[in-house]
């Protein structure tokens, strides 16, 4: 089978993919990149005008069909504008061939969800959750569907702190709560691959580590954070969005992908996208599934049916 390359992407004609965040930065990249090969993409955003007029520019600068990009409103900050949109879209369309988990923040100051939740382990991490298992039956009904969940490098300093996850009980820190964040996304990868495997579904959950790319997520950030990596971001270089996009579009497409697996750029923060192994802590199969557990407690939802293990259904 050849490597894979951006330019040799497989056709998605007759795809449907939903990406969050689509709006800016890499998430725009991601979908354009995947209308131009054919799939129909739904851009998920909070922002709708934002939304909109990202998608005009994007039909205008590239010719496509306008019904390959439609403007759907999503705040992951809010559990129930995430069932909202999971029904509107379940009740819509009767398959998913790929989402993509791609929204998020970073290093905020201290806040809350709409749901009560730290707004970084809320928005990353609990509200992908919850989108992801509700849209569950669209996607295990597809074959060969996937799910993209966008973390960093950062998930490598990150800890979980079962106990006090939203840091009720102090201890908040923006990069603290940003690397706890990235952290539950490889873990929740993990958990979901292996809770896929187990039911018998051809769905597959992999992550995608975009490295060091210049978004909106980068650059409007507290200043004391963006002084303290700056001199890292001047021996690493930032590239464009296209660039940062890549990890998530080989995860996406590569036909050689394995249920798990992680991609992010060959150096670390650039570079072309290939398989890496997650840190050490993402690799903890006892905290994936405690997590897990404390992610659907927090979130109100039930144990999905249709990660019932095989023997049991």
């Amino acid at each position: 089978m050849p490597e894979w390359s951006p330019t040799g992407m497989p056709a998605l004609d007759g795809r449907t993919a939903v990406v969050t965040g689509a709006n800016t930065g890499i998430g725009r990249a991601v979908a354009e990149a995947l209308a131009r090969r054919g799939a129909r993409v739904v851009m998920a955003c909070r922002d709708r005008a934002k939304a909109e007029a990202a998608r005009r520019a994007m039909l205008d600068g590239t010719g496509l069909d306008p019904d390959r990009l439609a403007v759907r409103h999503l705040d992951l900050g809010d559990l129930s504008g995430v069932a909202r949109f999971a029904g509107e879209f379940l009740g819509a369309a009767d398959r998913l061939d790929l989402l993509v988990n791609n929204a998020g923040l970073a290093f905020v100051d201290r806040s809350r969800t709409a749901d009560g939740f730290e707004t970084h382990f809320g928005v990353n991490h609990l509200g992908h959750l919850a989108l992801t298992l509700r849209l569950l039956p669209a996607l295990v009904a597809t074959p060969h569907s996937r799910v993209v969940t966008v973390t960093s490098v950062g998930h490598r300093l990150g800890r979980i702190r079962l106990a006090d996850p939203c840091f009720a009980e102090g201890g908040y820190g923006r990069t603290r709560a940003y690397t706890q964040s990235k952290l539950a996304n490889v873990l929740f990868t993990a958990e979901l691959a292996r809770r896929l495997d187990g039911a018998g579904h051809g769905t597959r959950a992999l992550s995608a580590d975009p490295g060091g790319a210049r978004t909106e997520l980068g650059t409007k950030q507290n200043g004391g954070v963006m002084r303290a990596v700056a001199p890292l971001s001047r021996l690493v270089p930032s590239q464009p969005p296209a660039g940062g996009a890549l990890p998530i579009l080989r995860a996406a497409t590569d036909p050689a992908a394995r249920n798990g697996d992680l991609y992010a750029p060959r150096r670390g923060m650039r570079g072309e996208p290939a398989r890496r192994e997650p840190g050490a802590r993402a690799r903890d199969r006892e905290m994936a599934e405690l997590l897990w557990h404390l992610s659907l407690e927090m979130t109100g939802l039930e144990e999905p049916a249709e990660l019932a293990p095989t023997r049991t259904r």
